[in-house]
């Protein structure tokens, strides 16, 4: 035990003496909390749009105001003409054209059928979608009331359309903002950066200065050698999830609906993935670049991109959702999530926990006989 201490007691020392170590310990988990925090935002809540009125009518004036009073489109120009709307959507000043035709009031009054045309930029997908959803409800709610009107002339006043009006209940994300879906889970992105990266770069560190080899050859065993490396990468770890928990719950004001200390318990859990992850990656790499190299391009991008961190797994192709569950950041997002959003306790989520500590405990056991096998 005492040979441990002394281990914790040198790596942090040698911590001490890197600021970039440093900085990648506690600025960078900030910064991202900063960036997705403030900056990134799936959520449409404006669609600017322009619009071509070419029947100046009242009724075409009522049917604008429905656009507008959504809050949901704001006009950023009235034009005349249709050759216009080309250069709006170009320059993406709008993301929506409103072409309502001559004599569309007219053929309200009369009765008769009158159609719009919405053009959409295409090239944001996410916004065109929710945008034209937005439109098809307004167009469909005046379609209605303009049928009312029309039986109330006819002298038909009592007869209504039958409709069906869903009450409507969001639970665990009420205000569906997808910052509250994001932010959580940033926890495990950040856990997985800093001790995937910090165990792999501070072994190959030795590797490259010829202290691992000094270690070798000193009576010290090979598993002594792997927790002193690995304990103080294990404290790091708990200190930044903190710092990030922290910062999601009172910087940004998603309250953890769980158990905090069931979340703590997990992510020390999960830690013994990365830790391993890590410990293999120093293994394969020579040289400090060639670590970093490895662990950004084959673990962490793969890990953050295809466990859900952002995309919903279900949008993905059959074979991506396939290679998922393989891997460990899928189950801690889904553990993050269900604690953070729904209060999910043991009883729910005890197939992510068992999956989590059968990688944690299997990489991290690969990674050391591995590494053992280096040694000697």
């Amino acid at each position: 035990m005492r040979i441990i201490l002394h281990f914790l007691r040198k790596e942090f020392l040698q911590l001490k003496r890197d600021p970039n170590i440093v900085r990648l310990i506690f600025i960078g988990p900030i910064a991202q909390l900063i960036i997705f925090g403030f900056a990134i935002n799936l959520d449409v809540n404006s669609v600017p749009m322009i619009v071509c009125d070419q029947d100046h009518s009242l009724q075409s004036h009522d049917f604008v105001a429905r656009f507008v009073n959504s809050g949901y489109f704001p006009v950023v120009a009235n034009i005349d003409r249709l050759s216009e709307i080309d250069r709006y959507l170009v320059q993406g000043d709008a993301s929506l054209a409103l072409v309502i035709p001559p004599e569309f009031g007219k053929k309200i009054v009369r009765g008769e059928p009158s159609g719009v045309q919405a053009i959409v930029d295409g090239s944001e997908s996410s916004a065109a979608t929710v945008g034209l959803n937005y439109a098809a409800a307004i167009v469909a709610g005046y379609s209605q009331d303009v049928l009312l009107e029309s039986f109330a002339r006819r002298g038909f006043g009592e007869i209504k359309p039958i409709t069906v009006r869903p009450e409507i209940r969001v639970w665990y994300n009420p205000d569906l903002k997808s910052r509250n879906y994001i932010l959580p889970s940033l926890l495990g992105t950040i856990l997985t950066q800093a001790t995937v990266t910090l165990t792999a770069l501070a072994i190959v560190k030795e590797k490259e200065s010829g202290t691992l080899e000094q270690l070798i050859v000193t009576p010290i065993k090979t598993w002594q050698i792997i927790i002193g490396k690995l304990a103080p990468f294990t404290i790091i770890g708990i200190i930044d999830i903190l710092v990030a928990l922290a910062g999601v719950t009172l910087v940004f004001g998603i309250p953890v609906r769980g158990s905090i200390v069931m979340l703590l318990v997990l992510a020390v859990l999960f830690i013994f993935t990365t830790l391993g992850i890590g410990l293999f990656v120093s293994t394969v790499s020579s040289t400090q670049q060639q670590a970093m190299m490895t662990a950004m391009f084959f673990v962490m991008l793969p890990m953050n991109f295809l466990s859900g961190f952002i995309f919903p797994i279900e949008n993905m192709p059959k074979v991506i959702q396939g290679i998922s569950y393989v891997l460990p950041l899928r189950y801690f997002y889904e553990i993050i999530r269900g604690i953070f959003l729904r209060g999910a306790g043991l009883d729910v989520l005890w197939p992510q926990v068992i999956a989590l500590a059968v990688f944690g405990f299997g990489i991290l056991a690969l990674s050391s006989f591995r590494f053992h096998k280096k040694l000697a």
